[in-house]
């Protein structure tokens, strides 16, 4: 089996991934044996297959922390051969082999069916990044937000995360304002279904002012930061925002103001943990309100020999929608 070997040299701490051939003996313990089908790349994949970023404990590593695919052998009742598959989180990819080879071989809980009217493909196009927003959208509904509200801020909406984010807000019928520093992608994001787009650097410094005008009914906040400091303060009175990343710093320069005058929601969405009942309703949801004509817009597909380049791709910003990694190319 082919597969993204990440090789560590001791001395110098530096590491080098490949494609190898290796022998499906090597795969870690697990009771469900997948033949993968695709992959996709999220920030965390780039950490792996580059310098590590404390996520994998040993190597040789098989980075990949999303796959789709068919059971290739099951000692778990509740998956049998031939039946389609989807992992994101559980650490695999990070502490456990993922998702960058022919096979993989994990837990049978950490899996979950492939939605009906979904293609393995399609699902990796959504992997960890639309899981995530998918979930974000949840919370955001969860806590009172429906359209009539007013317009909903998605940053860092030309990502794997925002575009997603976009995309179904926009099909919900939620007036999107996307985020981007990068003016060119203004006609993606509306094609997508962001009614308007709000350049990065009116909202990317901090104010002394811990309140401003109420401007968003919501917020899918994937940037963190100073970005995040600022939003908080623009929120409608009892608004939310789903915050889902930190592209732009994992401190939060704000004051408790908004949360104690406003009534303003911080709503944490983790991707890696959520129990299966969770992850299935948001699969479902994805099949159900993700245009997958708009989802086929975000791909950009790739093979195992094109895992370098992109890693550090993603790193630096330079990865615009969903990548789609066909491991059998």
């Amino acid at each position: 089996m082919r597969a993204l070997i990440v090789e560590k040299d001791e001395e110098s701490g530096k590491t080098s991934a490949a494609v190898q051939e290796i022998d499906e003996s090597c795969l870690p313990e697990g009771n469900v044996t997948v033949d993968v089908e695709y992959s996709t790349v999220n920030y965390k994949d780039g950490l792996c297959i580059g310098p590590g970023g404390g996520l994998v404990r040993s190597y040789p590593h098989v980075p990949g922390i999303d796959f789709a695919g068919t059971v290739a052998a099951s000692d778990d009742g509740r998956y049998a051969v031939g039946d389609k598959v989807v992992l994101t989180g559980w650490r695999v990819g990070e502490v456990h082999w993922g998702g960058y080879a022919e096979k993989a071989r994990v837990k049978a809980n950490w899996l979950v069916p492939l939605p009906g009217g979904l293609t393995t493909r399609q699902a990796m196009a959504v992997g960890t990044a639309g899981f995530t927003a998918m979930l974000a959208v949840m919370a955001l509904e969860d806590h009172g937000l429906t359209p009539e509200k007013g317009e909903v801020l998605v940053t860092g909406a030309a990502g794997g995360v925002g575009s997603v984010a976009t995309a179904i807000l926009g099909n919900l019928g939620y007036q999107v304002a996307g985020v981007t520093g990068r003016p060119e992608q203004e006609g993606y994001l509306k094609g997508l279904g962001a009614a308007r787009i709000v350049a990065r650097e009116e909202l990317n410094e901090t104010v002394k002012r811990p309140l401003e005008a109420e401007a968003w009914a919501g917020c899918v906040d994937a940037v963190g930061g100073a970005m995040l400091a600022r939003v908080l303060g623009q929120m409608k009175y009892g608004a939310s925002v789903a915050a889902v990343g930190l592209a732009g710093g994992a401190g939060l320069p704000a004051t408790v103001i908004p949360f104690l005058l406003r009534g303003v929601n911080l709503l944490g969405i983790d991707s890696v943990m959520q129990p299966y009942e969770s992850r299935v309703r948001a699969w479902e949801r994805i099949a159900r309100d993700l245009p997958m004509e708009k989802l086929e817009a975000m791909i950009q597909p790739a093979g195992l020999g094109d895992l370098p380049d992109l890693g550090a791709a993603i790193l630096s910003g330079g990865v615009r929608g969903r990548v789609v990694v066909d491991v059998r190319a």
